[in-house]
């Protein structure tokens, strides 16, 4: 079945559960699983796993552990394996841990950043100077994420120009991609058209990905609206897995075997195994205790039983 000529013929999924999935747990995910995930992840054939986070665990408790997760884990070649970091101490656990790409963050709402990195948006992109600078000589990747760039829970609405001139400051640090998240999932198609035909002027389309939160039930419609902008690049958590711990309210990260279904259906090309990702998402869920919250992971584990 071929896409849509509208739509990208081959679309890339960043699998964030790891990382941005596992984060929000109450309970600590032990390191084997944590191990045994990504590893799984990687067999299916995600291009893209967001592995592990250098945020201090006084922060974030359940990314401690991530040097030994990193050190542990079978690296796939040619899978890009991406973490979180906060500053140059951050970096320096990536470099030792041989991150392939590193994820650098701020935020489209002013409110946001002083409530999540205690800083306003401008103090938070010159934080990170150093950091893209030595990422930048040690030849890694480097990938900006923008949080709340379709609403916020302390500001209320984000216009796409506030999107547009973080967007800008991440270019300027030379971030190989940019995320433009709905951290806490109360965008809608229209305006995700909106934001992204914006940063459209600013950049070319495969510099940029979704990143979308099923809160309001909107991720699926949104990413068909961002596809249909011509984004090729989405953000993703096995069984749905995830939130923010920053933002109230916030729920899981749209589940990555609804959209690989999704996909699937529209006839574009991700290079990932549908049926093992419904069986990752089987184990994670039933390894942390937690309901899956795919309703298509649910509706084949359903048809089996």
């Amino acid at each position: 079945m071929k896409s849509s000529p509208n739509l990208p013929q081959k679309v890339k999924i960043v699998e964030v559960g790891p990382r941005d999935g596992l984060q929000n747990e109450k309970e600590f995910v032990p390191i084997e699983i944590k191990v045994e995930l990504i590893n799984r992840l990687s067999h299916a054939g995600f291009p893209n796993i967001e592995a592990a986070s250098f945020v201090s665990p006084k922060w974030i408790p359940q990314m401690a552990g991530s040097s030994e997760v990193m050190a542990a884990i079978a690296r796939k070649p040619g899978t890009i394996y991406s973490v979180l970091t906060p500053n140059m101490k951050g970096y320096e656990g990536a470099l030792t841990a041989k991150a392939d790409e590193i994820v650098i963050f701020s935020a489209a709402s002013e409110a946001f950043a002083q409530k999540n990195i205690n800083c306003s948006i401008t103090e938070s992109v010159e934080r990170f100077i150093p950091v893209a600078k030595a990422a930048k000589q040690d030849g890694i990747r480097i990938r900006g994420s923008i949080s709340c760039s379709f609403g916020c829970p302390y500001q209320g609405s984000v216009t796409p120009a506030e999107v547009v001139e973080v967007a800008k400051r991440m270019m300027d640090l030379g971030c190989d991609e940019i995320d433009i998240a709905d951290t806490i999932g109360v965008g809608t198609p229209g305006q995700v058209a909106s934001v992204f035909e914006s940063l459209f002027t600013i950049a070319p389309k495969t510099q940029f990905s979704g990143h979308f939160h099923d809160t309001y039930g909107q991720s699926l419609a949104n990413i068909y609206a961002a596809l249909q902008t011509g984004v090729s690049i989405f953000h993703s958590s096995i069984a749905g897995l995830g939130g923010c711990p920053y933002a109230k309210g916030a729920t899981g990260n749209v589940a990555t075997e609804d959209v690989l279904y999704m996909l699937k259906g529209l006839g574009i090309e991700t290079g990932i195994d549908f049926d093992a990702t419904v069986k990752i998402g089987d184990y994670i869920t039933k390894a942390t205790g937690k309901t899956n919250a795919s309703r298509v992971g649910r509706a084949i584990a359903a048809k089996i039983q």
